[in-house]
């Protein structure tokens, strides 16, 4: 009964939380033990009547257990604390901001895991830094793209109506030509607004979607219909195809503004004399859009980044016309649908964007 009210103290106080460490705890654990297994073997010797010799010997036997359960204590309790003092050193590295801290991976075991696991989180943590600092500078050079689409077309704007508003201009055939240009970038602001406003939708999660059957044939030709006169214009030639009759449920106004982003992107990349096509294809479970042109391709190391928000690719290529927003546009509107659209492309060989819309899976909005 004393022994185990001994023990039943120390167990209490190596397991309840307190001011010591895991090493001194370990010690007191070990000790207890076998101070405890000592004071009942000298008990039952001295109630057996051992003689003094064997009483003299079995008390340095276990003195010895007694040290070397200590030594044990000692170098297991090293052991554990040297691999966690990495880990809490590592930890400290981490949350001064040091991302690319790692800690060594010894043996198996717990102790292997505990390290392993906080170097998988410390990659997490450092992806995530990196990923909020790309997305960060790419936000500053949205909003410095943004900024210069939305000056330019308003300065030109202004000093329109302020000739007409100071009549200097009188001439009807001038004055239509000031209209036109003014109606022009008028229609261009309107339509970088759309675009900013759909990109903060689908951020959102807020896109709201009309599902009807959808023919794809139709939505390529009026996409060629509405496109054709833009490619004539820039010495473009503009066709599309169609194998089968594919048809999908899906929100015909939105995939409409997929194909004519993809367009209009494939015609701000392809030289004069270039081509571009449509073409519409359909499996069993799902049906293809492509638009392939011969334009000027894709870098590789712009192509794991064409369809993100806010990325910017080649500078030499960004001040084409446009903000950059109509293919994060397009894959939203795809990926809401539950399709997928991807792009393949080498440098100076052209690019395929394809997209693939479900005929089976129910759409979400």
């Amino acid at each position: 009964a004393l022994t185990l009210l001994i023990g039943g103290s120390l167990l209490w106080l190596v397991a309840s939380p307190t001011q010591l460490g895991l090493r001194p705890r370990l010690i007191i654990a070990l000790a207890a033990g076998s101070g405890i297994a000592l004071l009942n073997v000298l008990v039952t010797a001295w109630l057996m009547f051992i003689s003094p010799h064997d009483l003299g010997l079995l008390l340095l036997l276990l003195i010895f257990s007694l040290l070397v359960s200590l030594a044990f204590a000692a170098v297991l309790s090293r052991a554990v604390m040297s691999c966690i003092a990495q880990v809490v050193a590592g930890t400290r590295r981490l949350a001064d901001g040091d991302f690319a801290v790692r800690v060594d991976v010894v043996g198996h075991g717990e102790l292997a895991d505990l390290a392993r696991d906080f170097n998988r989180m410390a990659e997490r943590v450092q992806s995530a830094f990196e990923h909020e600092r790309e997305l960060d500078a790419a936000r500053r050079s949205l909003v410095a793209s943004v900024s210069h689409d939305l000056r330019s077309p308003l300065a030109s704007i202004r000093a329109a109506v302020e000739a007409l508003n100071d009549g200097i201009v009188s001439e009807p055939e001038v004055v239509q030509r000031y209209l036109h240009s003014v109606l022009q970038d008028v229609t261009r602001l309107s339509r970088l607004i759309d675009d900013l406003f759909e990109l903060a939708r689908l951020d959102a999660g807020s896109v709201t979607l009309s599902l009807e059957e959808t023919s794809l044939s139709d939505l390529i030709s009026d996409t060629l219909e509405s496109m054709r006169l833009r490619a004539e214009q820039r010495g473009i030639r503009l066709d599309g195809a169609v194998e089968g009759e594919p048809v999908v449920r899906a929100d015909a106004a939105k995939i409409q503004r997929v194909l004519d982003n993809l367009v209009e992107n494939a015609l701000r990349y392809t030289p004069s004399g270039g081509s571009i096509q449509l073409v519409a294809r359909e499996t069993p479970d799902a049906a293809y859009v492509e638009v392939r042109d011969t334009g000027d391709g894709i870098a590789p190391s712009d192509l794991p980044h064409v369809f993100d928000r806010f990325y910017r690719g080649d500078p030499a290529r960004q001040r084409t016309g446009g903000a950059g927003l109509g293919l994060a546009i397009a894959r939203g509107f795809i990926e809401a649908h539950g399709g997928t659209i991807a792009v393949a492309s080498r440098p100076s060989q052209g690019a395929v964007f394809t997209c693939r819309l479900p005929r089976s899976r129910a759409a979400h909005g």
